[in-house]
């Protein structure tokens, strides 16, 4: 029997109207507003307003979806929320976003706790359960806050993350691309290299956990906000990646020269430059597409895809590669050909 075909039928996002400029930023970091942008490749950032949940990001990218591309919301068999800053630990937001959607109760629900590749994770969830015959029709929705967990003067993560949504259908009928196959990965090892250390139940949160230090690069956060080890971070990225992209190749026989486009996770156009240049790769093969986002986590490869397409770039037949990587570590490929 073959194999069902599993598409990406439609992709929206959605930011926030809350900006974070580098001007802002230049008193805090000690940075002019012109070493922000050339140390990150970004200029703005969106922020979720203070009443503003990862759920109410991903239901607006939804609903921009639904009314765009005339979706029936009886025809969604499964939701997938992607989120690390849920509106509760418990209940599972993918639960309440199904309620406010008024999705079926037919409709299966649940959340994966994933950043950078979540997007990634969430596709080969979604492809399962379509070549399975489980489902039709699955909604990926992803949403991240973590603007909401930065310490406002810890410049190492505040002049890189903003906030954003996104939503795709991912269907066993025909749509922008057909997704071909996955390599995925995990080395747990560097978990403490990104994380909220209070952000569960290892580390309760206490008067103790919120007693603010300093770093010796100068940056000010407590153990209930974001610790980023930038070169932890790096090296892990500069070694991984190629090695996903390798193992994916190898398992379809593909060469790097076959691939049209490289749609990387858009950490910091720092990582992004070292690994165009390591790979090997035409620049103008993997975009640098977080200028006015910044490092939006599991949301950035959906936003690249929908600005490449809405600019008409991708061509009938190319095939092109993504590529999630960070917080975990976790890291993953998918291979694409574009049906436009």
């Amino acid at each position: 029997m073959n194999k069902r075909k599993v598409f990406i039928s439609c992709i929206e996002y959605y930011l926030p109207d809350k900006i974070l400029a580098n001007d802002e930023l230049q008193e805090i970091t000690g940075w002019t507003a012109g070493k922000i942008q050339s140390k990150t490749g970004i200029s703005i950032r969106h922020i979720a307003d203070q009443d503003e949940c990862s759920s109410d990001l991903g239901i607006k990218a939804v609903q921009r979806l639904f009314e765009k591309n005339m979706i029936n919301k009886e025809d969604i068999d499964f939701l997938i929320f992607c989120t690390q800053t849920p509106d509760y630990c418990l209940p599972t937001t993918a639960c309440i976003i199904q309620d406010r959607l008024g999705l079926p109760d037919s409709c299966a629900s649940f959340d994966i706790n994933l950043g950078c590749s979540g997007f990634i994770y969430g596709l080969s969830i979604a492809s399962a359960y379509i070549c399975s015959g489980m489902a039709n029709n699955i909604l990926l929705i992803t949403g991240e806050t973590y603007s909401k967990v930065i310490h406002p003067l810890d410049k190492s993560v505040r002049t890189i993350f903003g906030d954003a949504g996104s939503a795709t259908i991912i269907s066993s009928n025909k749509g922008i691309a057909e997704i071909i196959d996955f390599d995925l990965g995990t080395d747990g090892s560097g978990y403490k290299n990104l994380i909220v250390p209070t952000s569960g139940f290892r580390t309760p949160k206490s008067p103790e956990t919120a007693i603010e230090k300093e770093d010796e690069s100068g940056n000010i956060r407590s153990l209930d906000n974001l610790y980023m080890n930038g070169a932890n971070i790096f090296t892990f990225t500069i070694e991984i990646v190629p090695k996903t992209i390798h193992k994916l190749l190898d398992k379809v026989n593909l060469q790097p020269n076959d691939i049209d486009w490289f749609i990387m996770h858009q950490a910091n156009a720092f990582i992004l430059k070292h690994l165009i240049q390591k790979l090997d790769i035409p620049k103008n093969k993997a975009p640098i597409c977080l200028e006015n986002y910044g490092n939006t986590v599991s949301s950035s490869i959906p936003i690249t895809l929908k600005d490449y397409q809405e600019k008409e770039a991708f061509k009938n037949g190319d095939k092109v590669l993504l590529v999630g990587f960070g917080v975990g570590y976790s890291w993953g490929s998918a291979l694409l050909e574009w049906n436009e």
